[in-house]
């Protein structure tokens, strides 16, 4: 499965796999942007990650944690 920038919740699920150890609210975008964009599934323009975005993955990725 490819994922979007669009796929908020799915892409919160991978970094949570991926960065077990790590609390979502102290993570700054820059750092935030690069994981996402890493992430092996991930298949979108990085150029596309705009802040709202971002706000979106990290709140989803928050509430994921909990």
């Amino acid at each position: 499965m490819a994922l979007k920038w669009t796929d908020v919740l799915d892409i919160a699920i991978e970094l949570n796999d991926a960065h077990p150890d790590v609390d979502p609210r102290y993570v700054n975008f820059v750092k935030l942007r690069n994981w996402v964009v890493d992430l092996p599934e991930f298949d979108d323009d990085p150029q596309r990650g705009g802040e709202k975005v971002l706000e979106a993955i990290q709140a989803a990725w928050i509430d994921e944690s909990a």
